[in-house]
């Protein structure tokens, strides 16, 4: 699944039993999702980052989710690892352009990681995100998913070019966009 206004890459099976052998692969961990994010802030500490932090139901606010504490708070484990990529180097506000990488598949999970660190996404409202640099939806892109085809149990690593406005606001940032093919090879 992808939250709405995240673009990129999604699979769909074909028959029922392709989408329980799907499930299953995904059950295991067994498929590899990155994304690409902008977000508010410069990025500041280690370059790579590996965030393990629980995430349920915001207790004050039951549309959205939230770091929990599972020991008062109903909720499951979630890892996120997030690498930086660049930060803005334009005049006006501060974003950077991060890589993340899931773990696990919560819902909400980039962008209730990125905000409880402080760097809520671009124009993602919901976690605490403005509009900028001509973002107007949450600056987030599925650009690549890897795992065994279920049926042929060939390796299957699809990759989705940048959208034309995360494009648009990596230049406004100051940032040159990199194929997202060229950041594979990166943890």
């Amino acid at each position: 699944r992808l939250d709405k206004d995240t673009s990129g890459l999604m699979v769909v099976a074909k028959t029922r039993a392709t989408m329980d052998a799907l499930v299953a692969l995904i059950a295991r961990r067994d498929v590899s999702r990155r994304y690409l994010a902008l977000a508010h802030k410069h990025w500041s500490g280690p370059e790579l980052q590996a965030v393990n932090a629980p995430i349920g139901r915001d207790p004050r606010n039951r549309l959205r989710m939230a770091v929990v504490d599972l020991t008062h708070q109903a909720g499951k484990t979630a890892r996120t690892d997030i690498r930086l990529v660049g930060n803005s180097t334009a005049q006006g506000q501060k974003a950077c352009w991060v890589h993340c990488q899931l773990h696990t598949g919560r819902t909400h999970q980039i962008r209730v990681h990125m905000q409880h660190l402080g760097h809520p996404l671009l124009a993602d409202a919901t976690y605490g995100g403005a509009a900028a640099w001509g973002m107007q939806r949450q600056a987030l892109h599925a650009f690549r998913l890897s795992l065994t085809h279920p049926v042929t149990g060939q390796p299957l690593q699809c990759v989705a070019p940048l959208p034309a406005d995360m494009h648009a606001a990596l230049l406004a940032m100051g940032l040159q966009p990199l194929a997202p093919d060229s950041l594979i090879a990166h943890p």
